[in-house]
């Protein structure tokens, strides 16, 4: 039975005014899908790149046709099931994501694609670290591998995959340096591990770290601001460094030159988390950890910003003018 259903949509690219919150009907899920009733729903930059056209949405959704519903990110119950899933029930709490959407109240998902929440993660907490836990942990455990006392940097650290890039290496014995852009951001990330701290808009980065490592580098450097950061970060690398490149809120990546990396056994090293949730043992096996950890308290999610399904416009403003920090969240 279809059902009525708030969506967010766009019919073009553009800054926060192509937002459209619409009624929309939701037919009944095919045989492999179920049916969510979102509770929460992630706010990512990812969402911010493909609303302006930096990311193409087509080559993350291949099947989805204009006007596209935004949103990549979310959790809640189950409300019905198609007739060939298997393992689930009506009333399960699941999470998501990488499948676009989640800007809805209602949304059919693949059953295969969803994650069981724990029982003691709120529907909140699971919205806002699903995909960044996930980016972190792909980041930490497989690009980065990160060791005990190597210098690691983490640009944009008071956000919501940045915060958790600090805990995580930390907790793994590594010397962090995170990069802000704000005082008050400084205070942020000195409270959840980073050992180090520069506020990029006063202080030259890449000064500021080869000064911290007495000339050394950094041993690895999340990159995920990109356009303003990235050729920068590579003159201040250790001898076999390495630069992950996995977002470009600055706006889309110029050229660059790597034969400063030569000299050094430099590498550059571009990420994206669709490749490590394709497998459905691995994306299991890697929620399973990220919410063990969470479940712990030892990675500690702070959600900073809320907004109600219908301001998304604000949201968008706020997280493109770098006023937000730790994750932000949608309730419909």
């Amino acid at each position: 039975m279809n059902i009525e259903n708030h969506v967010i949509k766009i019919y073009n690219t553009g800054n926060s005014s192509v937002l459209n919150y619409e009624k929309s009907l939701l037919a009944d899920p095919l045989s492999e899908e179920v049916r969510i009733k979102h509770f929460a729903i992630g706010l990512n930059f990812i969402d911010i790149n493909m609303r302006n056209g930096n990311y193409s949405i087509k080559s993350y959704s291949p099947d989805s046709k204009v006007p596209y519903i935004l949103g990549v990110e979310g959790s809640g119950r189950i409300e019905s099931l198609g007739k060939n899933v298997n393992g689930l029930k009506v009333g399960d709490r699941v999470a998501h994501c990488m499948n676009l959407g989640t800007y809805s109240e209602f949304m059919n998902v693949n059953a295969n694609k969803l994650f069981t929440i724990p029982r003691n993660i709120s529907y909140e907490i699971a919205a806002a670290s699903t995909l960044k836990g996930l980016t972190a942990h792909y980041l930490i455990k497989e690009l980065g591998q990160v060791k005990k006392n190597q210098i690691v940097v983490v640009h944009a650290a008071a956000g919501g995959v940045g915060s958790l890039l600090c805990q995580w290496a930390h907790l793994i014995g590594a010397k962090v340096i995170g990069v802000v852009s704000t005082d008050k951001k400084v205070a942020r990330i000195r409270k959840i591990g980073a050992d180090f701290y520069i506020n990029s808009r006063k202080q030259n980065f890449s000064n500021e770290i080869m000064e911290i490592t007495e000339g050394k580098g950094a041993d690895i450097i999340y990159d995920s601001v990109g356009k303003s950061t990235l050729q920068r970060g590579l003159s201040c690398l250790a001898d076999r460094g390495k630069l992950v490149s996995y977002g470009n809120s600055a706006g889309l990546l110029e050229p660059v030159d790597i034969s400063v990396l030569k000299p050094i056994s430099g590498s550059i090293i571009c990420g994206g988390l669709l490749t490590f949730i394709k497998n459905k043992h691995e994306r299991k096996n890697n929620a399973e950890e990220l919410f063990n950890l969470i479940t712990k308290g030892k990675l500690k999610v702070d959600i900073n910003q809320r907004y109600r399904l219908k301001d998304i416009s604000l949201a968008h403003d706020d997280i493109e003018s770098r006023i937000t920090s730790g994750s932000s969240i949608i309730l419909p």
